[in-house]
């Protein structure tokens, strides 16, 4: 028999510094978000005070270096304070989410020195960003996209709409992908950074949504709008790469958020059945409660491992496309299952809007479609599998 002293930490198992954030996420979460949940969903919108305090916090900025006044954090710092928002209000995770893993995301990456001075203090201090590709003829083909940007002298002048933006009512800064040469396909796509207040942008139609009610999801149009060519992203024609690498990324803040709806759920299906009396004892004390919970449970443990999986490799400068892909499918698939099971356990109560777990359904079902539908996932892990097969 092999002797070995050597201790392997579980996968689940957080740094000083992300075991400290996400405490004060979740404590955060509990004390300044969650007595607002039900006002947000049914009003639609973000309490405004609460979008200071989530800059207050240091939340909007988490992975933003200290010289830009931000964290100094990791990704998986980002990740674990995304799935402790999300556990209490996905609208509100996914609000952070989009700043971190997207928008922030893209201009540490891409943005020269001089962008990065410009923009970064501002989205880790004060301004909310929005991520804007898709179109209404531009989802899953994600490059079909029809929004033109034309060079005149030291400007461009940009062109179109653009449908399903998250944080749109409240955002400053805006990256918009436009097509500079439609004829040379993707190649001419580029990364442009438009801001509120410039002439021709405007904000329009806010979706009416079935989860995720607080966040805003709009329709925005570009007339004629000139944007500096300073403020391009990345290289001229190089966007695609911008918003493939970026996505990437994105997908694996959506698992935290799927996870965090997850717990949520399980949650208060736990604290439900201690509660509940039924023939003379506590539901929780029936076996077949016992054993949809335990399922429930762990379904949970199986998705975050793949969402931490994924971060850790991202971290590590790993290849992680697949296990992101996996990350995204699995969890959102979770997600809608454990919300749904708990409001069977709630029974009728489930299913009013006085208790908890019907949100957490409806919220659900958002992690199926945005930043990659299922279906496109399944389509990258299948394509990995089979080249390196």
């Amino acid at each position: 028999m092999i002797e070995t002293t050597q201790t392997i930490p579980p996968l689940t198992q957080l740094t000083e510094d992300e075991q400290m954030l996400k405490e004060a996420a979740a404590d955060f979460a509990e004390s300044a978000i969650k007595h607002k949940v039900h006002e947000m969903d049914e009003a639609g919108k973000l309490d405004p005070q609460l979008i200071r305090e989530f800059f207050e916090m240091g939340l909007m900025g988490i992975e933003i270096p200290e010289k830009y006044q931000g964290g100094g954090g990791s990704f998986m710092m980002s990740i674990v304070a995304i799935e402790q928002i999300s556990r209490v209000d996905a609208s509100v995770g996914v609000f952070m989410d989009v700043q971190n893993t997207l928008v922030n995301n893209a201009f540490l990456r891409w943005g020269s020195d001089e962008v990065k001075e410009k923009f970064l203090p501002l989205l880790a201090t004060e301004k909310v960003g929005a991520y804007c590709l898709s179109e209404a003829g531009s989802g899953s083909d994600a490059f079909a996209l029809k929004c033109a940007a034309k060079k005149d002298g030291d400007h461009y002048v940009l062109n179109g709409t653009k449908l399903w933006i998250t944080n749109a009512n409240e955002a400053d800064i805006f990256l918009v992908f436009a097509n500079i040469n439609p004829d040379a396909g993707y190649k001419g796509i580029t990364a442009f950074i438009v801001e509120r207040g410039m002439e021709g942008f405007s904000v329009s139609k806010k979706e009416n949504k079935l989860g995720i009610r607080a966040s805003s999801t709009c329709e925005l149009l570009l007339e004629d709008v000139k944007v500096p060519e300073e403020n391009v992203l990345g290289e001229v024609g190089k966007g695609y790469k911008v918003a493939i690498e970026t996505l990437n990324e994105g997908r694996i803040g959506i698992g935290a958020q799927m996870i965090g709806i997850a717990q949520g759920a399980l949650d208060a299906a736990v604290a439900y059945t201690k509660e509940r009396k039924q023939f003379g004892k506590a539901v929780a004390d029936f076996q077949g409660v016992q054993f949809q919970l335990a399922k429930m449970a762990t379904e949970l443990e199986m998705a975050r491992l793949l969402v931490y999986n994924a971060a850790r490799l991202k971290e590590a400068g790993q290849p992680f496309l697949k296990e992101a892909a996996m990350a995204k499918y699995y969890s959102s698939e979770v997600a809608e299952n454990i919300s749904s099971k708990a409001i069977d356990l709630f029974g009728g109560y489930g299913y009013v809007k006085e208790y908890p777990v019907e949100k957490f359904y409806r919220d659900s079902k958002i992690g199926k479609i945005y930043e990659g539908t299922s279906n496109m996932q399944l389509q990258t892990i299948a394509k990995i599998l089979l080249k390196e097969g």
